[in-house]
């Protein structure tokens, strides 16, 4: 629940700490004290847009604090999930907005993004507003709030979950019909890319090696003529070879005589047979370099046809690999998708029949939570001092959606002996009022938010039926935390907890107080609601009654 709010700096509050209870929490005031100004502090902590104009004038920062205690397992499993701690099931929920028009959010001192403020804000409070009364005047809701009532979600859960595995069936089996429209066109161009690339049964890089080999073997006759020269002017007819044998021959008879000329002649025998034996090398590169005429020819052909894919889809060839087996994939595909629509389509049907069976269990379930809920709003109703309205769900069969096959309308008849019609086109800004609290009052126990706001929930209400309205807000205070902002005495001496919301001008400068009440002072706010300022003995002891009376209900 929300046990107490700290505000600072918002608009005309320049500071507050407004304690609450687990009961019915009652604000009072005179018209523009601040009320409102409380319930937009309420909702800026909720993460609801808010504006820097509700920062008070002069400073730099608004800032409200909200302390909630006794949070419930939902709360805290969320918590856990978004790994914020919550020491004694509490936590503090802080939002700050600047001057110059951007906010910080907080909770436990650790920034947070307002949207999560808004996700969990919206299982703490449920902040309900005279706008909220649009949900009565809108039909698309009312199925809504019947679910709502009967509190049992199983069977639209297991419906939901069945339908929108119908939705992705569909889906798919809508893609592959698409896609079979156009697959003959298709499977032309994929076929055609695998006939002009499978034929050459490319390999990563070939067309770089194939370029290698290719300059290579054009060389080749070149290269063969060069190692030939060489091999002839070492070994041929007055050769260096020759030559060098020659000069041995002159040396050889003064070796033994002269030591310089001996060292002369061994150097010439060595670089002779160093000749020789690059020759025996040149000759055996002459026999590896191939003369191929018909592979030069090969290469030059295959290059040509790799080159000719290459600018046609503008691809090198580990490009035209890659697009080859895209392509053969992708024909795989197509050419399965016959059995894969069969299939779908089979399974279509069985989900169809499914959900169909799911839709009409959910309906059935719906018409009896119906008369429950018509027979629960009446008697609400008549409570307070509604009795002649009649209240009647117009519950029919329509087309399968993600809610079921139900369409659902409230109608009320406003004056016995009239046919009930749609309540935006019968009921007043009272009735409204309450028959949403009507609607409150019998999702109460079912609904998990701890706490319940009514800003002025009494619009358009008063004497008897404002009285009913303070009672109903009261038992559902003992069910749930209720926080209500009214101006209505017969609403007020309810309150388990009364709070005054107070304007005052302290040295120029006004300044809205939250005042919590001892007895006395609810005795003279309740004379003032009912009699205005300055209320008479007997206005005094009118309002003691009336307090009297309330707490022995």
């Amino acid at each position: 629940m929300l046990k107490e709010i700290y505000i600072r700096n918002l608009a005309v509050i320049k500071e507050a700490v407004i304690p609450l209870n687990e009961k019915l929490n009652i604000f009072t005031g005179e018209t523009g004290a601040g009320k409102s100004i409380l319930i937009n502090g309420i909702n800026a902590v909720l993460g609801q847009r808010c504006t820097k104009d509700i920062v008070r004038t002069g400073c730099d920062k608004a800032e409200i604090t909200a302390l909630f205690t006794e949070l419930s397992k939902d709360v805290c499993q969320k918590l856990d999930e978004l790994g914020i701690s919550h020491d004694g099931e509490e936590i503090t929920v802080t939002r700050e907005i600047s001057a110059d028009g951007g906010s910080v959010s907080r909770i436990n001192c650790r920034t947070a993004p307002v949207s999560l403020l808004k996700e969990i804000g919206s299982m703490l409070i449920n902040i309900h507003g005279q706008h909220d009364n649009q949900i009565l005047l809108n039909s698309d809701r009312h199925l809504e709030i019947l679910d709502d009532f009967g509190g049992d979600f199983t069977l639209l859960n297991d419906y939901r979950v069945t339908f929108r595995e119908l939705q992705q069936t569909a889906r798919r089996l809508g893609e592959l019909k698409k896609l079979e429209q156009s697959r003959t066109e298709r499977s032309l161009y994929l076929n055609g890319i695998i006939d002009d690339i499978g034929e050459l049964e490319l390999s990563e890089g070939e067309d770089e090696a194939l370029e290698r080999e290719y300059i290579t073997a054009k060389n080749s006759e070149r290269t063969i003529t060069a190692v030939r020269n060489a091999i002839n002017a070492i070994t041929g007819e007055e050769a260096a070879n020759d030559m060098l044998v020659s000069a041995e021959t002159e040396l050889a008879v003064f070796t033994e005589s002269d030591s310089k000329l001996n060292t002369l002649y061994e150097r010439l025998s060595a670089a002779e047979i160093e000749l020789a034996d690059i020759a025996s090398e040149l000759e055996n590169v002459a026999e590896q370099v191939e003369l191929d005429g018909q592979r030069l020819e090969y290469l030059n052909a295959r290059l040509n046809s790799i080159n000719k894919l290459k600018r046609k889809y503008a691809l090198d060839c580990d490009g035209l690999i890659k697009l080859y087996d895209d392509a053969s994939r992708e024909i795989m595909q197509l050419e399965g998708s016959d059995s894969e629509i069969k299939e779908l389509t089979a399974k279509r049907d069985q989900l169809l029949h499914k959900v169909t069976e799911q839709a009409k269990a959910l309906y059935d379930y719906r018409e009896h939570i119906a008369e429950h809920f018509t027979q629960r709003v009446t008697a609400e109703l008549e409570f307070l001092n509604m009795s002649g309205v009649i209240i009647k769900v117009n519950h029919v069969k329509g087309k399968l959606t993600v809610n079921g096959m139900d369409s659902v309308e409230f109608l009320i008849s406003a004056n016995k002996g009239e046919e009930p019609k749609p309540i935006s086109k019968i009921a007043s800004g009272g009735e409204l009022s309450r028959i949403m609290l009507a609607l409150k009052s019998v999702i109460a126990d079912k609904d998990s938010i701890p706490t319940m706001i009514f800003d002025e929930i009494d619009t358009g209400v008063s004497g008897k039926a404002a009285q009913k309205i303070g009672i109903k807000l009261h038992e559902i205070g003992r069910l749930r935390q209720v926080i209500c902002v009214t101006h209505l005495s017969q609403i007020a001496v309810m309150a388990d907890n009364h709070l005054l919301i107070e304007k005052q001008v302290v040295e120029d400068r006004t300044e809205t107080h939250v005042i919590q009440l001892d007895q006395d002072g609810r005795v003279s706010e309740i004379a003032r609601i009912m009699g205005g300022d300055d209320p008479s003995r007997l206005m005094l002891d009118n309002a003691r009654a009336e307090l009297k009376k309330a707490s022995e209900l």
